[in-house]
């Protein structure tokens, strides 16, 4: 199948185009809300300022893909492929990634809030001023992820591996915190009043300028943290 059959049958009032192949495929700013696209191989595709509301992808390879300002909002992304894909200004509101691998990916201010991101690899991922607020990333895989500025208000990252990631910056205020590894984080200057970082791991994080207020830090690991010095709370 082409591209322009593709929306031709789209056109025609059919949804369902499980497992086809668009390697590579031009599909700018096209129209596919609703649509199921589970196990396709797009793999490279430019998929740019698409709609895909709502759309099914379980499964389907999305690697290396161009996804700028797509609308994704409600899709459902289940063990999607995505690693090193271009994500920037993308709406993923709702969308359910469970399991996804977002490896590499470029989700510079992406959308993300509320989104399903359990158990989803976003290792060396750039999430630097993305808003993933109310999101849920219990057990993620962010090890040297880039969330510097970006707004993590009580998402959940309860289990998660943030090792060496950077959260300069972020908004992590009511975030749910607890049994995370977050040794050699850096956190200087991130807003973590009101989170529970209860049984995390902060070896060596950097935490200057904090905002640490009302958190809770019960059975906490706090070896060698460096630079700690928290914000004045006025």
């Amino acid at each position: 199948m082409n591209p322009s059959e593709l929306l031709k049958r789209y056109a025609a009032g059919e949804r369902y185009f499980r497992g086809i192949n668009l390697v590579g495929a031009n599909l700018v700013g096209v129209q596919l809300s609703g649509a199921d696209l589970s196990d396709a191989n797009l793999r490279e595709a430019n998929l740019s300022d698409a709609n895909l509301v709502g759309t099914d992808l379980i499964g389907v390879n999305l690697s290396d893909a161009q996804l700028c300002e797509t609308n994704l909002s409600d899709a459902n992304l289940i063990g999607a492929k995505l690693g090193v894909a271009n994500l920037i200004g993308v709406n993923l509101i709702s969308a359910n990634l469970v399991s996804a691998e977002l490896s590499g990916a470029n989700l510079h201010e992406a959308t993300l809030s509320r989104a399903n991101l359990i158990g989803a690899s976003l290792i060396k991922a750039n999430l630097s001023h993305a808003n993933l607020s109310g999101a849920n990333l219990s057990i993620a895989n962010l090890i040297g992820a880039d969330l510097a500025d970006a707004n993590l208000m009580a998402a959940n990252l309860a289990g998660a591996n943030l090792i060496e990631a950077n959260m300069s910056g972020t908004n992590l205020n009511g975030a749910k915190l607890y049994r995370s590894n977050l040794a050699h984080v850096n956190l200087n200057r991130a807003d973590l009043s009101n989170a529970d970082l209860t049984d995390a791991n902060l070896a060596k994080a950097q935490l200057t300028g904090a905002n640490l207020y009302n958190a809770k830090f019960e059975g906490t690991i706090m070896g060698l943290v460096q630079n700690y010095k928290p914000s004045p709370i006025s």
